[in-house]
């Protein structure tokens, strides 16, 4: 389950540290931006704004629905952004626009407060890396790295010393002169990061960037480069359709439908309180049921359910998470027969029919204590776990 770790007491999105060593000044060569005499746009919070979509519209031919709505969004300088959504939500073409990659038919693109209408892509300041990482098979790992830093015309010497630091950074001290080829999938993957983060991009853009590797690595991964955007103070917006992915790296979640954004907040915030029915079944609720409330009790097809105190009377759907749904005797609650175990690592999902119409419903049982399938249960449910849907 997602925490709050990653932001601090007030709400606000994690710092970069601040730098007492000897090779500050190194340090402060990899992060900082160029200074202007301008006052910087700032979020509603007060942080500085590094990226502003404002009413960002793409449309793709004579398509009924535009590839993106309308998109308001500001992420701000530090903040590490997290997008989530269905194959054909609008998540990558908000990442294209942004790199100027793909061209908005109405609305604004802003970075640091500038305009970006007329900026190429290779004038924006941004950094890319693709789930297809296309490292340079005829370079070496050194290579790779500066290969946009000499584009840029980066003086040799000081080329080689951010190499030399962004390989220590990423866990691949004095790879300088290694093959890529012979490098694994993961080291292979530190490389590109690298490579994405040389010419000091003020944004950082992901998109799908550990979509090729195996879980285990990809949870590893996904810790270190939370450790990594920390102390260089990396202003990150990610595209992922990876969940446990999103909500372990991001200071801010926000989960896309049909060129929209449907919700947007903190991981636990997203988490505990769904937007919608939409956002709960994305986030693999299936605990949703068609409900009339009448003072502090809902009438559902699972019976009468309690709702929270101030409630609106009147239609609406409940959520209820498996962690609520505790398995009684049969006599004692909704009479349920058990249609399905299966196997969650942490717990077993239990597969509840009702008996008549109900809809089916989903229990989160430990696996000592998980019934048989075909076994006959009763259904209560905690009124904590109960969250009620527009």
């Amino acid at each position: 389950m997602p925490t709050e770790e990653s932001r601090t007491a007030a709400g606000e999105p994690r710092k970069p540290r601040e730098e007492s060593r000897t090779d500050a000044g190194e340090f402060r060569m990899l992060t900082e931006e160029p200074r202007t005499d301008t006052e910087e746009p700032r979020t509603d919070a007060g942080e500085p704004r590094m990226l502003t979509l404002d009413a960002a519209t793409v449309r793709f031919g004579r398509a009924a629905r535009p590839a993106l709505d309308g998109v308001d969004l500001t992420v701000a300088e530090h903040e590490i952004v997290c997008v989530l959504g269905p194959s054909g939500s609008g998540k990558s073409t908000l990442l294209r626009a942004v790199a100027g990659l793909q061209p908005l038919d109405s609305g604004r693109v802003l970075l640091a407060g500038g305009d970006q209408r007329d900026v190429p892509p290779h004038r924006r300041g941004v950094g890319l890396m693709f789930q297809d990482h296309q490292l340079f098979p005829g370079r070496d790992v050194g290579g790779n790295v500066a290969f946009g830093l000499r584009m840029h015309g980066v003086p040799r010497r000081e080329r080689d010393e951010r190499v030399a630091r962004l390989l220590e950074l990423v866990g691949l001290p004095g790879a300088e002169r290694r093959a890529v080829t012979s490098l694994s999938g993961g080291e292979q993957q530190r490389v590109a990061l690298a490579r994405a983060l040389a010419p000091r991009p003020r944004l950082l853009m992901l998109d799908e960037p550990l979509g090729q590797l195996d879980r285990t690595l990809r949870e590893r991964l996904v810790v270190e480069l939370r450790e990594l955007f920390g102390e260089l103070g990396t202003t990150v917006l990610a595209v992922t359709h990876d969940q446990g992915e999103a909500f372990a790296l991001a200071d801010r979640v926000v989960i896309m439908r049909d060129g929209g954004i449907a919700q947007s907040g903190t991981p636990l915030t997203v988490w505990q309180r769904p937007a919608d029915a939409f956002v709960a079944r994305f986030l693999g609720f299936e605990n949703v049921v068609d409900a009339r409330v009448t003072g502090e009790v809902a009438e559902t097809p699972w019976g009468k359910l309690p709702v929270p105190v101030g409630t609106p009377e009147g239609g609406c759907r409940l959520l209820v998470r498996p962690t609520g749904v505790r398995l009684v005797p049969v006599a004692d609650g909704l009479a349920c027969t058990v249609t399905a175990r299966t196997f969650r690592g942490s717990h077993v999902a239990v597969r509840l029919a009702p008996r008549g119409d109900g809809p089916r419903l989903e229990a989160a049982r430990p696996l000592a204590d998980a019934p048989e399938t075909g076994a006959e249960v009763g259904v209560v449910f905690d009124a904590a776990d109960i969250v009620v849907l527009p």
